[in-house]
């Protein structure tokens, strides 16, 4: 009765992994203008690639049922494979916007 909790935990990681990757291709299939109305930057950002984006979500969906379908599942490890070679190209595709969101912090503002 007491190994009852830890089968659970496999399911609930791929329960939330898989919203993780719903939510990426939500946002990879709808346009910007509903989430935000106007953009407030000075300095326009480089477009990301929608289909990378759904790739790298395709990716995680694989994962999530990877952890789902456990040790018992027979496609698992195609599924992570799969999966990680989505990712992987979901990063090719949008590595410029990547390195500028995570390494352009912008001027710096100093008071004179």
């Amino acid at each position: 009765m007491q190994g009852r909790g830890l089968e659970l935990i496999p399911l609930i990681i791929g329960a939330i992994v898989g919203l993780i990757g719903l939510g990426l291709l939500f946002d990879a299939w709808t346009p910007d203008e509903i989430i935000i109305k106007r953009e407030r930057r000075r300095a326009p950002r480089i477009e990301r690639s929608r289909k990378g984006e759904a790739m790298t979500g395709l990716g995680i969906l694989c994962m999530a049922a990877a952890f789902l379908g456990r040790d018992t599942w027979v496609y698992s490890v195609l599924a992570v494979i799969i999966g990680s070679v989505l990712m992987l190209l979901g990063l090719i595709a949008n590595w410029y916007y990547l390195r500028e969101v995570v390494g352009n912090r912008g001027p710096l503002r100093r008071r004179d």
